[in-house]
């Protein structure tokens, strides 16, 4: 018995050194550089935004590490729906870039093997970009730092198949880069431009698609101008495509193909390509997990702004229920010419650049021609190098950078009025007879979502004006975003306010002109009932422009908007049309005289006093008790003044600006 138990002890001893000798085994560490060796030839940018250089012995658990899985070593890309990004994308990424530029004319390649195992569970279906994940591309260094490839996975939730299809972005003509676009070619399943129909309705499988842990492998060899592509996968069709990087088949519009007249034109991105398209740009290679799908809101852009979960950023929260994306290579390889030349440049230009502030005199430089109110009651003469990020800073959109103009329902306002505003005062003062032009290239992202259907202020903002800084100090022109709750669609409008004959202003009233959906008189029949949705209004996040231009006391107007019939108005600002009660539109008579404002004009109406422009956000929308006034006191929300709750539940208004002008008026075409 003795002998037995000691045989059983040795035997339990060897057994568990063999066992400790197994997890040891298990638990050794698995080097990146022993799964691809070649790490030298590229700095690694981290979900983080960081640039941490050449990722030789480099791992971070959160962003980039080796893995074993069934006997097979792996490199893990991941990386959250939001973190910090790097340059001026909106998107985070765990990728590599090659730390040498090429030109097109000389040989470089590229080739993997990989396989995607997660993307974004969250996000807008009609989006483009939502669900996917950039494995692989081939940048620009140089110009507009444009991408003529991007290699694309994409999987709807619910579905098993993903689809991986490739895009090319044309390097756009001329000096604005607003413009570009993608053209998208499928490989397996779908390509780019196909999405869903609602917010969480999803086009069918692909039936030929790639599942989450499906391998496949790429390579992308570039040789005097032609870059040339090969997918293979097992069980799937071998596909190769050739493309001219250095003659472009996008130089006029009629050249444009039908996916990007659905997909980009829409949002105004409808730019040509330059003619010998990326000849003579330094291009380099990108490769890992380029995350696609973002928390910004899809009215920003319907392309590329996703309005997926990030929990504020928080990159565990995200990992946790599945907001990231992460990519695993088993192999991959990079071959470029000995004339390849340093790309420091590229990183010197962008790393670290979404955390650097732009100013909004930056990208709109006219800044110094204005001084504005914010919000908050505050006054700020040198708008030149100044933001408020509660108020007044820049956005980029996925394409262009933004000046974003933001205010509350409820805050400090300036004398004479019941409504906030974030708006630019112009510092010259000029009559009608001496004349001015303003121009706006604008999208309205926000109006309150509450207030009182009845009145007919409600859910509106003011984009831009003349105001009188003289006599009663009334404003000739008011241009109006105004959308109800629940709606796609709101109206455009322009309202002129009567320069009031006599000493008593109290009888002053707006006649309203509708542009696209109504005027301003289209109200609720009760405090929770809508008018109808107009057919040819505008959305929250559509772009629309528009041009004041006095010229000789006489105002032209022009408001554009893709989609959109051009419309054009004029009106007399020194000649009035209303002194008599007889004159009074019968619109008026609805919406002002019950209220007990009735007033008639002067003759020569605004002739001879100084006016000067405004534009921004002038929100109308207000707490004032509607009984008080059934026009402008809307009864919205106010949170008693907090204005952080009042931009977190909605009640506030916000409108972007891109371009805008100030000068003298001119004699109109």
């Amino acid at each position: 018995m003795k002998k037995i138990s000691l045989l059983i002890f040795i035997a339990t001893i060897i057994l568990s050194a063999c066992v400790n000798k197994g997890k040891k085994e298990d638990q050794k560490i698995i080097n990146v550089n022993n799964v691809i060796p070649f790490f030298q030839h590229w700095n690694l940018i981290l979900g983080d935004g960081s640039n941490i250089g050449q990722a030789t012995d480099f791992e971070n658990k959160d962003f980039f590490y080796a893995t074993n899985e069934n006997n097979e070593d792996w490199v893990v890309f991941k990386t959250p729906n939001a973190g910090n990004t790097h340059g001026t994308s909106n998107n985070t990424r765990t990728e590599l870039a090659q730390l040498k530029k090429w030109v097109p004319m000389t040989d470089a390649k590229m080739n993997a093997t990989l396989k995607v195992t997660n993307v974004s569970t969250t996000g807008d279906a009609r989006v483009a970009a939502t669900y996917s994940v950039v494995v692989g591309q081939i940048h620009s260094a140089d110009g507009h730092e444009n991408e003529p490839l991007k290699i694309y996975y994409k999987k709807f939730p619910g579905h098993t198949k993903g689809s991986v299809f490739w895009n090319y972005e044309i390097n756009t003509a001329g000096d604005d880069n607003s413009g570009r676009w993608d053209f998208s070619t499928p490989i397996w399943g779908y390509d780019f431009s196909v999405v869903g129909t609602g917010e969480n309705t999803y086009p069918a499988e692909p039936k030929d698609g790639i599942a989450l842990g499906e391998e496949f492998s790429y390579e992308v060899e570039v040789k005097d101008g032609m870059m040339s592509l090969k997918f293979t996968s097992d069980r799937h069709e071998t596909k190769t495509f050739t493309k001219n990087l250095i003659n472009s088949e996008y130089t006029k519009r009629s050249d444009m193909p039908k996916q990007v007249e659905n997909l980009f034109v829409p949002i105004g991105q409808d730019g040509l390509e330059r003619e010998k398209a990326y000849t003579g740009q330094g291009l380099f290679f990108k490769l890992g997990c380029y995350n696609q799908t973002n928390g910004k809101d899809p009215k920003v852009n319907r392309v590329w702004c996703s309005g997926a979960e990030t929990h504020g950023g928080d990159v565990k929260k995200q990992y946790a229920d599945g907001n990231y994306a992460e990519v695993w290579f088993k192999s991959a390889n990079i071959e470029i010419s000995p004339d390849a030349y340093s790309n420091a440049g590229y990183f010197a230009a962008n790393d670290g650049l979404s955390k650097k502030t732009v100013y909004p005199s930056e990208v709109i430089p006219f800044m110094d021609k204005f001084k504005m109110l914010m919000g908050d009651g505050t006054n700020v003469d040198n708008l030149v190098d100044f933001e408020n990020k509660d108020f007044f800073y820049t956005e980029i959109d996925g394409t262009r950078r933004w000046v974003v103009y933001k205010t509350p329902n409820s805050g400090v306002t300036s004398k004479n009025s019941s409504n906030t505003r974030t708006e630019l005062h112009e510092k010259r003062e000029w009559t009608p007879e001496e004349g001015g032009k303003l121009t706006g290239i604008c999208k309205v992202m926000q109006v309150s979502v509450s207030g009182d259907a009845r009145v007919a202020a409600s859910y509106s903002t003011v984009v831009g004006q003349i105001h009188s800084g003289e006599g009663h100090e009334n404003e000739p022109i008011k241009i109006f975003y105004k959308k109800f709750p629940g709606q796609t669609k709101g109206s455009i409008f322009w309202n002129y306010e009567i320069n009031t004959a006599g000493d008593d202003n109290s009888g002053r009233w707006d006649y309203s002109t509708a542009i696209w959906g109504h005027d301003m008189s289209v109200v609720g029949k009760t405090k929770t009932d809508f008018p109808d949705e107009p057919e040819d209004g505008i959305e929250l996040g559509e772009e629309f422009s528009y041009e004041i231009n006095v010229y000789k006391g006489i105002m032209h107007l022009t408001f554009k908007s893709e989609g959109h019939k051009t419309r054009t108005f004029t009106k007399n600002l020194i000649k009035s049309e209303y002194v008599n009660k007889s004159d009074i539109p019968e619109q008026v008579k609805n919406l002002f005289v019950p209220i007990g404002q009735d007033g008639t004009e002067r003759a020569i109406a605004y002739s001879g006093e100084l006016n000067y422009f405004k534009q921004g956000a002038y929100n109308q929308t207000n707490g004032k008790a509607p009984e008080k006034n059934m026009v402008w006191s809307a009864g919205a929300e106010t949170y008693g003044g907090d204005i952080t709750k009042q931009y977190a539940n909605g009640c506030y208004t916000e409108v972007w600006f891109r371009n805008s002008t100030v000068g003298s008026g001119t004699p109109q075409k």
